[in-house]
């Protein structure tokens, strides 16, 4: 056996993917104000890309003479072009072209919000509280989720807060021992979080929320205190008439309390939630114009791009630019004409898709969720000649302004259900269909999972009664003997 450096010959085939391509499907998943900040940033990068003005677009005699005007300014100072172009940064990217327009692409830092911790310790700073309270009232907010609920055993915590107090002493090399913290200054701690606003917070279960809240409200002799204090189980349950024995009442006063009850924030740290605003801007419009359902593109505060003029006159003088120089200008020109045509290619194939899902869902627009047809992305992809990955990307975080509100994309795609005339039911508009008839129903008599199959069986959709129960639970709706009312 040779040991050694050999040289082999191999043909092979490889698939090799154009950086390009993966560009492209990257626009098609971007939703609008994420294309936005990227074209801005290409328009940095590139100066073969310029900003079409709307001035430009619509008056034109304007235009004209601010075109003039500039040539006068430029006269008397004329920028070296040919060195702005050469000295570009390369491939990484390129600074602004001048100040005014750097700083129009500077992107909005958003201000910093207060959340439930911090709400809390300003409500701290204003108690009488040794240094010592204060360490453990700071590991006691630590450990509240941002429900307002205790998200530790008292013991946890303790165990916590002297594990610092350790490590400080031992950084700080005291022969003394620290003074730990005890059981009892936790639940002393608690009851003064427990008093903090808003009402509820630093609650272990829900039982406990609902009874801070009452006492904040100074309700401890009402009988929905004894009822979360003394039957919290059955309450839940819903069992009015079992109550209404133990504490000598009619099922339907009791029934008349836990609706009370209802009215409490079961989550109360949730109104301090730090979780910023989610603002959408819909991609797409569809508006009814003369009977008629039209799509349109709202993509008026998307930069418009064109080939800048004056770079492109410049790469056209063969004489200047020869070698490196040459190859970096074909590639800024050919990078910039590609970005152009990629856009344009993401506004046909948004129309495109939105268009085939108006024509397919017309009942809808016209009658209401419940006539939404079942549609899957293949259908779509076939229709418009196109991979079903592609239409995934075009429909993924995606927004429509409609007659009917503003639905992300995928709202018109679901899975169907038989029916006996042959045709497919939505299962959204299935949903849509159970929720009405819950809200139809007599309170006195809901119907049950069993009932509702036999109605849809009446309209020929053909469903088993776990799909009803498993709907049933995703709308949030309870079963029919929690939902009878006395």
């Amino acid at each position: 056996m040779k040991t050694g450096l050999q040289q082999h010959a191999s043909l092979s085939q490889q698939l090799r993917i154009n950086p390009r391509l993966y560009q492209a499907m990257d626009l098609l998943y971007m939703p609008l104000l994420d294309l936005q900040q990227h074209l801005k940033q290409e328009l940095l990068g590139n100066p073969f890309l310029e900003l079409v003005e709307p001035e430009e677009e619509t008056e034109v005699p304007l235009a004209e003479e601010a075109k003039e005007d500039k040539k006068e300014a430029e006269k008397n100072d004329e920028p070296n072009w040919e060195e702005i172009l050469l000295d570009d940064g390369g491939d990484q990217g390129a600074p602004p072209r001048d100040l005014s327009e750097a700083r129009e692409y500077v992107e909005p830092v958003p201000v910093e919000t207060k959340d439930l911790a911090d709400h809390l310790r300003e409500q701290m700073r204003l108690l009488d509280l040794t240094p010592r309270q204060q360490l453990l009232a700071e590991e006691f907010i630590g450990n509240i989720a941002e429900d307002g609920y205790l998200g530790a055993t008292l013991e946890e915590i303790v165990n916590g807060v002297n594990q610092v107090l350790q490590a400080h002493a031992d950084e700080a090399e005291h022969d003394v021992a620290p003074q730990l913290y005890t059981l009892a200054e936790a639940e002393e701690m608690l009851r003064i979080i427990q008093k903090l606003d808003p009402p509820g917070v630093g609650a272990r279960d829900l039982r406990e929320c609902l009874l801070l809240q009452l006492e904040s409200r100074g309700e401890t002799d009402t009988l929905a205190y004894r009822l979360v204090r003394d039957a919290f189980e059955d309450l839940k349950a819903h069992r009015w008439s079992d109550l209404g024995k133990r504490f000598g009442l009619d099922a339907a006063e009791v029934q008349k309390v836990a609706d009370e009850l209802a009215k409490l924030d079961p989550k109360p740290g949730l109104q301090h939630s730090s979780a910023n605003e989610a603002y959408i801007i819909p991609d797409l419009v569809v508006e009814k114009i003369d009977g008629q359902y039209k799509v349109f593109l709202n993509d008026s505060g998307l930069p418009r791009l064109r080939i800048s003029k004056t770079y492109q006159d410049i790469a056209r003088d063969k004489k200047k630019f020869q070698g490196e120089n040459k190859d970096f200008i074909n590639q800024r020109m050919n990078s910039a004409h590609w970005m152009i045509q990629a856009i344009e290619q993401r506004r046909q194939t948004m129309l495109k898709v939105m268009n085939f899902i108006v024509d397919r869902q017309r009942e809808f627009f016209e009658k209401g969720v419940e006539f939404l047809k079942p549609l899957t992305l293949r259908e779509v992809a076939d229709v418009i000649n196109m991979h079903e990955s592609t239409v995934s990307r075009v429909t993924n975080e995606k927004y429509v302004q409609t007659p009917r509100g503003l639905l992300p994309l995928k709202f018109f795609f679901s899975s169907g259900l038989s029916t006996t005339t042959g045709e497919d039911a939505s299962a959204r508009a299935i949903r849509a269909q159970i929720q009405k008839m819950v809200a139809d129903e007599d309170p006195k008599n809901p119907l049950t999972d069993q009932q509702i199959v036999e109605m849809f069986a009446q309209k020929g959709v053909k469903i088993a009664r776990r799909t009803v129960a498993k709907y049933r639970d995703q709308l949030s709706i309870l079963p029919a003997r929690m939902r009878k009312r006395l």
